[in-house]
């Protein structure tokens, strides 16, 4: 089973670069976030067209997140929304059982300007996911926390951590959260593939940043422990950054094994 990533950073404004990288790679599973679309402007019929249904949790201008799954898969339990605050209105995260797994899409939030108010919701939201995150690993099930977390865990998933130490995505409370994920026993997909490798899915759309390679790492897949070990191959599909009028992340994937 191939499953990916793709902050898509606008899904109507970016649905050809969408539909073509979906085309080359072909993954059974796709979460997307960032769609910046409501509910009713999501383009199910286009995904539908080349061969993926599509479950989507959205909002006007901001936020959003979907899993698409080729057809044939059978999803089930449907969840939108991150449990903990009833009040939180913005659409960051569906959850499905797909084929026997539990695929949980995340857009956690970015932070910034920090410190500040959007600071703390992104830390209250990092709380309620790490609650979320203990519940989903007690279950014994294969389990996949994946999307944009809006974190670079460390400093080698920076080209440069001295330029992000004044951006949320770098301050160190949301890098700890992260750890204590870790600690409950998730497993980083890419990190256990490539330990010691500079490898980055996002890079800024100024200062000729992805020519430069000067990118960051904050798309990530956090594996259950048994479907850690079922994980054969992974990577970053970098080339999809160079397409016109494409996102400023890169789409990530990973290969799990059969049973």
């Amino acid at each position: 089973m191939k499953i990916a990533t793709y902050n898509v950073n606008g899904v109507n404004g970016r649905l050809p670069v969408l539909l073509r990288w979906l085309k080359e790679a072909k993954p059974d599973i796709a979460c997307l976030q960032e769609l910046k679309t409501s509910d009713e402007k999501f383009p199910e019929q286009s995904l539908k067209e080349i061969g993926y249904s599509s479950i989507w949790h959205g909002q006007k201008s901001w936020n959003g997140v979907a899993i698409l799954t080729k057809d044939g898969y059978e999803v089930e339990k449907i969840e939108k929304g991150l449990p903990g605050d009833p009040e939180d209105v913005q659409s960051r995260y569906i959850e499905a059982k797909i084929n026997g797994v539990i695929i949980a899409c995340l857009y956690l939030p970015n932070g910034n300007p920090a410190p500040g108010p959007r600071f703390d919701y992104k830390m209250t939201w990092f709380k309620r996911l790490i609650t979320k995150a203990g519940r989903l690993i007690k279950l014994n099930l294969p389990v996949v926390l994946v999307g944009d977390y809006n974190v670079v865990p460390t400093e080698i998933d920076a080209h440069k951590p001295e330029r992000w130490v004044n951006d949320a995505v770098f301050f160190p409370e949301p890098r700890a959260a992260f750890q204590k994920l870790l600690k409950q026993g998730w497993i980083d997909a890419i990190r256990k593939l490539y330990p010691d490798q500079k490898m980055f899915t996002y890079w800024d759309y100024f200062g000729n940043a992805f020519k430069r390679d000067a990118g960051i790492r904050m798309d990530h897949f956090l594996l259950s422990p048994d479907l850690g070990k079922r994980l054969i191959a992974g990577g970053i599909d970098k080339h999809v950054r160079a397409w016109e009028k494409t996102s400023d992340h890169a789409p990530v994937w990973i290969n799990i094994s059969g049973k």
